[in-house]
């Protein structure tokens, strides 16, 4: 279904892409300092799941929507600059500390649905898959919508993995942090200062065009 040599480039500038860190990584690394390599992974999955929402719209053209419809465009960013502004705020009045116990199943569940929320309430995401997936989609081929999957699926799959290694290594240095009392003291403003500035650089971003 997949050409090899365009799928072999289309691996080779995702993980390119992947690597390069943007709102969604900047959001699991701050995650994973603040409150762990569990939570950093919940959130990578929430992302991912994100993601894949992005995809499946992107494969049955509700991106359009977005190209096409400024006012759309300009709802969903701030919707999403709100949420996260939101959760910054939540962190920096200390709403969301976990409990002395350690972290529970529900809080890592609530983090991975903050991931997905993140991620779709991020219209340039829907935007980057409109503009990227189609230039390895071949339409001779046929079942257009499932070469969209597949590839957006692809992509998934490889941004599980480095989205991963940011998370373990980002929870990694935050356990180091952790056993600084002073640091410890200032995690959360850390924290809920990264959260409030990726909204407010969301909201600020320039527009769809």
């Amino acid at each position: 279904m997949l050409d090899t040599s365009a799928l072999a480039v289309f691996l080779v500038a995702s993980l390119v892409l992947l690597l390069t860190p943007g709102p969604a990584v900047l959001y699991i690394i701050a995650r994973s300092i603040d409150q762990g390599r569990g939570a950093g992974i919940a959130s990578v999955l929430g992302v991912a799941f994100g993601t894949m929402v992005h995809v499946v719209g992107a494969a049955l053209g509700l991106s359009t929507l977005l190209v096409k419809s400024a006012v759309a465009y300009t709802v969903v960013k701030y919707l999403g600059a709100a949420y996260l502004v939101y959760l910054g705020i939540r962190r920096l009045r200390g709403a969301d500390a976990e409990p002395a116990g350690g972290r529970t199943e529900r809080s890592l569940r609530r983090i991975f649905t903050q991931g997905i929320w993140v991620n779709v309430f991020n219209p340039k995401t829907a935007l980057f898959f409109l503009a990227f997936l189609p230039q390895f989609v071949d339409v001779d081929r046929g079942a257009v919508v499932l070469q969209f999957l597949v590839l957006g699926a692809v992509f998934v799959a490889i941004g599980l993995v480095t989205d991963g290694c940011y998370a373990l290594a980002a929870g990694t240095f935050g356990n180091w942090l952790w056993r600084r009392p002073a640091v410890v003291a200032a995690q959360r403003y850390v924290a809920g200062g990264i959260f409030v500035t990726l909204g407010v650089a969301t909201a600020l971003s320039g527009s769809k065009d």
